[in-house]
């Protein structure tokens, strides 16, 4: 007699087998493209996405808004995406573990050629733009206390809340390092919340400063001001694309599409871009096809 359990055992795991040969399979004759949890890296990754199919017959599949930078890390290197915008600075420190530099092009070169070794990684050329930590405060703030320089902070602090992402709280080039530099203490320690949810907080009163981003479109919005990182504490944030090389090796026309992104998205640009999203809350796969069609014909 067959047909017993121990046959359903065995058809059942060539079947699984099979699925994941067919994933394999399809894995191969696309490319995905992640994202981090906010909305220039989604904007990156949709601007990035469209360009591969503008530039390719590749089919590209979105994974966005995967979370901060050590998940998006493990999503490429354990193939689970392909492509992603990472910062050089993030990647420097955060993930490689060295200390801050303050020059950019050493910064590329160590992250190009260490991912390159240690991860099977490409590091496309930068967009353009630098998007540095912003530590931020409310601009009738700045003018009250005359406010313009991250060390102006220090008499305050021990009276303001202070309010940052969680990334922040724990990165090597974040709050901890940031503190020590410029000699900041605070009433209480920093609270921890969402990237996205600190300059409505700010706005509102419910902190005092925060650890924003120097290209988000809400700063102005919100008349905020971002202080001068006068002691140079914080290192170049290039973005630029980061690939796996086994899916550059099996789609040639990859890299010549993204190397068409290079240089063309300056600071105030991506300001511009993240403000249409954030503030006049546009689509996000529209505002990335019209900035295409109008920068990258």
């Amino acid at each position: 007699m067959t047909g017993g359990p121990a046959d359903g055992r065995t058809v059942g795991r060539r079947l699984c087998l099979v699925a994941l040969l067919l994933t394999g399979c399809a894995h191969r004759d696309r490319i995905v493209v992640g994202s981090k949890n906010f909305t220039e890296s989604d904007l990156l990754g949709e601007i990035v996405a469209q360009q591969i199919e503008r530039r390719t017959a590749l089919p590209v599949e979105r994974r966005f808004h995967l979370g901060g930078t050590f998940v998006c890390h493990q999503a490429i290197t354990s193939g689970q995406i392909d492509l992603y915008v990472e910062y050089t600075g993030t990647a420097y420190t955060a993930v490689l573990k060295h200390a801050p530099v303050a020059d950019r092009d050493s910064a590329y070169r160590t992250v190009a050629r260490d991912y390159a070794q240690r991860f099977g990684l490409v590091w496309g050329t930068p967009f353009g733009f630098n998007n540095t930590f912003a530590i931020t405060v409310r601009h009738r703030d700045a003018m009250r206390y005359g406010l313009k320089r991250i060390s102006d902070l220090a008499r305050l602090a021990p009276r303001w809340k202070a309010g940052f992402g969680y990334e922040f709280l724990e990165r090597a080039d974040g709050f901890r390092g940031l503190a020590s530099v410029y000699g900041l203490r605070f009433a209480s320690p920093p609270t921890a919340m969402d990237l996205g949810l600190t300059y409505r907080a700010l706005a509102e009163g419910k902190v005092d400063v925060i650890a924003g981003n120097s290209t988000d479109g809400q700063i102005q919005a919100l008349d905020l001001v971002v202080l001068e990182d006068d002691r140079r504490y914080f290192p170049p944030y290039e973005a630029a694309p980061v690939i796996r090389q086994a899916a550059l090796t099996r789609h040639a026309g990859v890299a010549a599409a993204l190397a068409q992104l290079a240089g063309r998205i300056s600071d105030a640009e991506m300001r511009r871009l993240n403000a249409l999203a954030d503030v006049e809350h546009r689509d996000i796969a529209t505002i990335a096809r019209d900035w295409l069609r109008a920068t990258v014909p």
